[in-house]
């Protein structure tokens, strides 16, 4: 394939899936010109705004993103929206392909009555507020003593751990400060989680589990003699998956421990379906959960049994949402973009050209960064498969198509563009500030505070 130019690639999201459809696309044997566009004004997506600030492991990932990013061939054009800053038009007058990588950030909704009283609030909210996300205000009302979580995956976990942990203990971390202001006057004593299934049936991941019996003045409470079920098929996954099996020990040992005389609890309750969120005077006063049994092949029925906690928030860690975009074929029920193999379909079901999607808005919220990977890998493939295809369709020479030209465009619409070397001063006030503060760093800088830094340009 002889061109005149490279191939023009945007990429919507800087989160882990947009970063690494970029590296790989960037090491193919096409020549590639990529842009990856990030609505804001940091990059990292989930990583920055979706994990705890007590899990510096995981963060540690943003050093492999940092990497790439930081190289020169790929260019990053933060603080850029599509739909307002650039149109769909846009895109496709600049670009020859669009990668849509723009993740999951919204609460899948949990359709039971009370679920919108004052003291419900999803778990992505309470997430992107501990994590400092510029979108998100800066106080959340911890008015409550006793927490209920309808979830049994590891966002449930950060969520009960976060309201059950001593601020003193958070202290070390990244943690913002406005957050730990609010964390240090909550009067939390008691976080229930509670999952539908069994123990063999939930998403913990093994290490988080185990992490939640090490935090310090919190007792961990399971109850086996009501909620510790096992049919045929729980006794299969507990015994030959080897992640579960982990699982199932780390809540049998929580089991048979002595109870505790710690001063706050997570009480982790399984076989009990969220019901009804119960309530007066349009605030929360409680949950109403229906027992369930095991049918053998690891699904439950209600029993028609019901459980009253008196609760004074309610938190639902039910699983994300992606976001629509203006223009781009979306699946409702999967709150997904339309695709194939990360092509992107119409309504007819035909690839939509130039168009292409990739991570948790292309293939639901579900998966590590491992799957993000492959998940990437296979998207880049049909890019590579269609280059004739985008290079012939193309009516824009090499000046059009021109790298300068959609800077141009935005500067021209008074956008205050963020390209990595900004974010990298950016960055280094965070630094400075964290270390002001005694503490490893601090969270993204609100964007009304962001004018009283100098980028170090005109």
């Amino acid at each position: 394939m002889t061109t005149e130019r490279p191939l023009r690639v945007a990429v919507v999201g800087a989160g882990p899936a947009g970063t690494y459809a970029s590296d790989i696309l960037s090491k193919s044997d096409i020549d590639v010109s990529i842009d990856i566009i990030e609505r804001l004004p940091a990059p990292f997506g989930l990583v920055r705004y979706g994990v705890a600030p007590d899990h510096p492991r995981i963060k540690q990932i943003i050093v492999a993103l940092a990497n790439v990013l930081g190289r020169g061939d790929i260019r990053l054009l933060a603080n850029v929206n599509i739909g307002t800053d650039l149109s769909l038009d846009d895109m496709r007058e600049h670009y020859d392909a669009v990668i849509f990588a723009t993740g999951a950030f919204k609460d899948a909704d949990l359709d039971i009555p009370g679920i919108d009283l004052d003291g419900s609030y999803g778990a992505a909210d309470f997430v992107s507020w501990f994590d400092g996300h510029p979108d998100v205000a800066r106080t959340w009302p911890l008015e409550a003593k006793e927490v209920a979580i309808f979830g049994v995956g590891n966002v449930a976990l950060d969520v009960a751990r976060i309201l059950a942990k001593h601020p003193k203990d958070l202290a070390p971390t990244e943690i913002p400060a406005n957050v730990m202001e609010i964390l240090e006057k909550s009067p939390v004593t008691d976080v229930h989680v509670f999952g539908r299934r069994g123990p063999a049936q939930v998403k913990f991941s093994p290490l988080e589990l185990r992490e939640l019996g090490h935090v310090p003045d919190v007792d961990i409470v399971v109850y086996p003699e009501t909620d510790y079920e096992f049919d045929e098929a729980s006794m299969e996954i507990a015994e030959n998956n080897k992640q579960q099996k982990q699982v199932v020990k780390t809540l049998t040992d929580y089991a048979l421990r002595e109870p505790g005389t710690a001063s706050r609890r997570i009480h982790l309750h399984f076989m009990q379906s969220p019901h009804e969120v119960l309530g007066e005077d349009g605030k929360v006063t409680g949950v109403r959960v229906e027992r369930t049994e095991l049918q053998g092949d690891g699904t439950v029925k209600g029993t028609g049994e019901f459980i009253d906690y008196p609760v004074q928030a309610v938190y639902r860690a039910v699983g994300y949402y992606g976001t629509p975009i203006d223009g781009i074929p979306f699946n409702d029920r999967k709150g997904t973009i339309n695709n194939e193999a990360g092509r992107v379909l119409d309504e007819d079901g035909n690839p939509v050209h130039g168009m292409y999607t990739t991570g948790w808005i292309k293939r639901g919220p579900v998966g590590l960064i491992g799957h993000t990977k492959s998940d990437a890998q296979e998207t880049i493939r049909k890019i590579i498969e269609d280059a004739d295809k985008l290079y012939e369709e193309s009516s824009a020479g090499a000046e059009q198509r021109s790298p300068d030209n959609v800077l141009r465009l935005l500067q021209d619409r008074g956008v205050d563009v963020i390209q990595w070397a900004d974010w990298e001063i950016l960055n280094a006030h965070e630094l400075a500030l964290g270390e002001a503060d005694g503490r490893e760093r601090v969270k993204v800088v609100p964007r009304d505070e962001m004018t009283n830094i100098s980028l170090g340009r005109d």
